[in-house]
This record gives C-alpha cells, structure tokens and sequence, in this order.
C-alpha cells in the first residue's frame, strides 16, 4: 500500500493522540535507558561480588524487556495513523505531503503547537524548513 499523503489540517488534528502516545514513549524509553543503565553498572559490580547482585540483574534486565515491549507495542499506534515515527526522544514525527507538485515530509516535534516545518524525504530535522 503506498503511504498516505496529508493536508496539513489533516496532519494537525493527530497532533493531540501524537503528543499522548509520544509521551508515553518517551517515559517508557527513559524508565529503559535507567534499566539499562542498572544492568551495565551491576554487571561491573558482579565482577567484584560474585552471584550477590544476580537478583538485582534479573530485575534490572526484565524491567528492560518489558518498557522495550511496551514501547514497541506503542509504535503500530502511530504506523496506524499513517505517519512515520523518526525519533522516540524528540519526540520527532514525519508526515508525507505534496508540496510545490513534489513528496516531502511535514515535520513535528513534541511539544511543537502546530506543524511549522517541512523537509525533503532525502533530509531530515536538521534541514527542515519553515512552511511560511
């Protein structure tokens, strides 16, 4: 199936579910970086201690597959929608679009109002121009 094309009034009115489910994914990427961050401070801890901090591991590495579950999960919410998820921590969506005759992409970022920005589909956020 080819990718859905929008107006930007289309794109904007999934600004309020985008901003619900993005941060919610970025929470759980945060509470999965700290897992993660755990599991690699205990593993140089084991070292030293032996088997003393194997349940602490044990806990630390399922609270990572489980907010990395979660967080996949989340994602066909937004492939659902028919935009294109770009960065979970910008909380950055992509949105196909015409523009001057040609595909390129509306550009949002959490916290953004409103979709200000667009960028050719070879580009990306740090080449994103103003729509106006």
């Amino acid at each position: 199936m080819p990718p859905r094309h929008f107006t930007l009034e289309e794109a904007e009115q999934l600004l309020p579910r985008l901003t619900s489910v993005l941060t919610e994914m970025r929470e759980l990427k945060h509470e999965h970086d700290r897992f993660q961050q755990k599991v690699a401070e205990l593993g140089l801890k084991m070292k030293s201690n032996g088997h003393l901090l194997d349940g602490e591991l044990r806990d630390a590495r399922e609270g990572m597959e489980r907010t990395a579950t979660m967080i996949n999960e989340l994602v066909p919410q937004i492939q659902d929608m028919g935009c294109e998820l770009k960065d979970i921590e910008l909380g950055l969506i992509d949105f196909r679009a015409e523009r001057d005759g040609r595909e390129v992409y509306l550009c949002w970022r959490l916290g953004e109002d409103r979709i200000s920005w667009w960028h050719e589909l070879q580009t990306g956020y740090s080449e994103r121009q103003p729509l106006a």
